[in-house]
């Protein structure tokens, strides 16, 4: 099959930064069996193209990127017939796939992999904040052929919205990204760690003032916090308020490969964040042997209570609480470690291709048959 891809980004032509790995892994292995043209809406500000994972990627640039977008798929619809047009990520991308697969009459795919179903009207978060927002989301959603989400509560979202989704997580490549036995912790410091942009939607201040509440109790911690600072040091500030600069580290942006040791050396994952897709670094804590405590959001929430310990979004006594808990009783973090990388690898990257080829094999046989 011949397969367009629409995405935001996360094709950087380095192949290390800025890029989303999860994404990476599903070109490479659909490219190892059909012709794969991945076009990016937002990677970098001047249009251009190259080779990655097997693909080829076509950069449409800052001017105009969704009118770019359906032009160049057109013109490589020409070259050679697509049989199908995948966005990964609702919003300007499915507006592209579907109105693309429309005026060249072939199906499409929609993948919900963000905030395309909320509305944080007070950090300014989601893609239905507005009524000409929810209108062109139910428009575009209802003209797809075929939806996917990557959790449970992302479904629950769709059907609440009077839509049918399936279910396909975004799972993490098992060569990259290597299974390791859960640990039992050798008694020392617990090591905690935070994987995220520090942003509003993932809400570190919750994080924080958790962590500012195990520290009155006298529950020791190291706590690594890995991503791209987008608010101008606040959270910076607020670990010297709170007085953490011992046990809190801002690390910034790591590589998968320097992420990867600093995985493997922490007993807990916490997320604190008020709205979550996956996230996908909970599965790679879980592939790595590492548990997850955090908000009730995403595979956080459907994995709850077996797999990982969920508290509401924004209760910062709840996380502390529930920190505490796990760090307090060895027997239920490495159980919850067990049953989370369980079920990650079960749901790997090869399980992501094969259950978006099965949609595709479905839809390409129903467009023939009409």
């Amino acid at each position: 099959m011949k397969l367009a891809l629409v995405v935001p980004g996360g094709v950087d032509r380095s192949g290390e930064y800025r890029v989303i790995p999860v994404l990476l892994a599903l070109i490479e292995r659909l490219a190892r069996e059909h012709e794969v043209h991945v076009f990016a809406l937002h990677q970098e500000a001047s249009p251009g193209e190259w080779r990655l994972a097997g693909a080829h990627i076509h950069n449409l640039g800052e001017r105009w990127p969704r009118v770019s977008a359906i032009a160049a798929i057109r013109r490589e619809h020409r070259r050679g017939s697509f049989d199908l047009i995948h966005a990964i990520f609702s919003g300007s991308c499915s507006f592209v796939a579907v109105a693309a697969a429309s005026l060249l009459r072939l199906p499409s795919l929609v993948h919900i992999a963000g905030g395309e179903l909320v509305a944080l009207r007070d950090i300014d978060y989601g893609g239905r904040r507005t009524w000409k927002a929810r209108m062109r989301e139910a428009l575009v959603l209802h003209g797809a052929d075929i939806i996917t989400a990557a959790s449970g509560p992302m479904i629950d979202m769709l059907r609440s919205l009077g839509l049918h989704a399936h279910r396909v997580p975004l799972g993490v490549d098992l060569r990259a990204w290597p299974p390791l036995a859960p640990r039992r912790r050798d008694g020392g410091t617990p090591r905690i760690i935070h994987v995220a942009s520090l942003n509003r939607v993932k809400d570190q201040p919750t994080l924080l003032r958790a962590l500012a509440e195990l520290a009155r109790t006298g529950q020791r911690f190291q706590v690594d916090i890995v991503g791209v600072d987008t608010l101008d040091g606040e959270i910076a500030r607020m670990v010297r308020d709170l007085g953490l600069e011992a046990s809190v580290h801002l690390l910034g942006f790591k590589t998968q490969r320097e992420l990867r040791p600093l995985m493997e050396a922490a007993d807990l994952l916490v997320m604190s964040s008020r709205h979550e897709a996956g996230p996908l670094v909970t599965l790679e804590a879980a592939v790595a042997g590492v548990p997850t405590v955090g908000t009730a959001v995403g595979h956080i929430a459907e994995w709850a209570p077996v797999a990982a310990l969920a508290v509401p979004v924004g209760d910062s006594m709840a996380l502390a609480v529930a920190i505490a808990h796990v760090l307090a009783d060895e027997d239920l973090r490495l159980r919850l470690a067990l049953s989370a990388q369980r079920r990650a690898i079960q749901e790997d990257a090869d399980h992501t291709a094969r259950s978006f080829e099965t949609l595709y094999l479905q839809l390409v046989a129903t467009d023939l048959s009409r």
